[in-house]
């Protein structure tokens, strides 16, 4: 099944302008495959592949002089360097790269943010373009499915999430078996081996305690009370989870006012079906307690997959202090634009227009709901943000 990613089009677009091309995202969610995509369209150039998961590959990338590097590149045009966050001191050697010969064009990947970002940001400043690559998107499984079929799949990419090789089976029976071996084999590979992490069974607590969470607020006080650790712990661990592209934080929207609440965070899983096999819950919508939140967090998600990887224009939730609330503000960076979108599975629950205390508050707000028979048809029509 040959499903066109959408971000490939912006990609190329800026390939060969004298930029390092990073390509983000977590593991098994088809950055390989889509690095391998682009040079095969680029068969007119001479092109190579090197994986950083070999040994030989991480040592001839390793502090190496522009000569040496020049002499393993080889006479190539575009070069793909696949988890590259594996070599030590990757920006240095990405920056002589793109110093010294900027005719080659080099796309590097990444599975975590918090291991290659930190090599490249200093040393290639201003000389590399990022790129997030997630799950499968709704508008990426309408090239291979028509609105009618994804209605009809709602349900199963809801439960099962959206990893490519979860989308493209048509074998829900096997789903729950790959996810847990994405979960087990490469999910938590990067997180495990960072040296930020000192305890990984607190770190799979706490990431099951988040599952059980989605769409409530969140309070790292009561998570580390609960998991007998301190509130540094938890945020620390949080923040690598968010950068190892697991989670991702939703902040409160307020403009000061007295009832608004400003601190807490909301929760959201990348996938759904990550988050429902690390709860080893596959169960049907209609038998679930959390169909509700499962499906908020499926709407955020789809968000998440049209936004930079940094979350620079990050969606933002709406909640007084008397637990009123909208579940997702869109708004200008001097909030004179505002946008509330209300999230419920139910067509028959969703509101036609938002909460009185909201309407009051910003009453030239625009506002619409997202729900199970309109969700489809709502991210067909979105557009990349990039």
């Amino acid at each position: 099944m040959n499903i066109k990613r959408t971000y490939k089009e912006l990609i190329v677009k800026e390939l060969f302008k004298g930029h390092i091309i990073t390509i983000y995202g977590a593991r098994r969610t088809g950055k390989t495959t889509l690095s391998k995509e682009i040079l095969s369209d680029f068969s007119s150039k001479k092109t190579r592949y090197v994986s950083c998961d070999e040994p030989d590959v991480i040592n001839a990338l390793t502090n190496k002089t522009s000569t040496e590097l020049k002499a393993f590149i080889g006479n190539y045009d575009l070069v793909v360097i696949d988890e590259a966050q594996r070599v030590e001191n990757i920006g240095l050697t990405l920056k002589l790269l793109v110093d010294n010969f900027p005719e080659i064009q080099i796309i590097a990947t990444g599975s975590s943010s918090f291991d290659l970002a930190n090599k490249i940001n200093e040393p290639l400043t201003g000389r590399h373009i990022d790129f997030y690559i997630g799950p499968m998107s709704l508008l990426e499984m309408n090239t291979v499915h028509d609105k009618i079929e994804l209605q009809r799949l709602l349900e199963s990419n809801i439960l099962y999430g959206m990893y490519p090789e979860i989308a493209t089976s048509n074998d829900n029976k096997n789903k729950d078996k790959i996810l847990n071996r994405i979960i087990t084999d490469y999910l938590f590979k990067d997180l495990f081996t960072y040296n930020g992490i000192r305890n990984s069974k607190l770190l799979q607590d706490l990431t099951q305690m988040l599952a059980l969470n989605i769409g409530n607020v969140i309070s790292y006080d009561s998570l580390a009370k609960k998991l007998k650790t301190s509130r540094q712990t938890i945020e620390n661990y949080i923040n690598l989870l968010e950068k190892a592209f697991i989670v991702f934080r939703v902040t409160p929207f307020h403009t000061n006012k007295a009832k608004e609440i400003i601190k807490q965070h909301k929760i959201y899983f990348f996938d759904t079906g990550i988050r429902n096999a690390l709860l080893g819950n596959f169960d049907p919508l209609s038998l679930r307690v959390d169909s509700g939140g499962l499906f908020e967090n499926f709407v955020f998600a789809e968000f998440a997959k049209f936004e930079h990887p940094t979350f620079l224009d990050r969606p933002q939730f709406w909640r007084t202090t008397d637990k009123t609330e909208v579940d997702y503000i869109k708004a200008s960076a001097d909030s004179s634009k505002i946008h509330a979108i209300e999230i419920k599975l139910s067509e028959n629950k969703s509101p036609k227009k938002p909460p009185l205390a909201f309407s009051n508050a910003y009453p030239n707000a625009t506002f619409e709901s997202i729900n199970e028979k309109n969700v489809i048809e709502y991210f067909l029509k979105k557009k990349l943000l990039n």
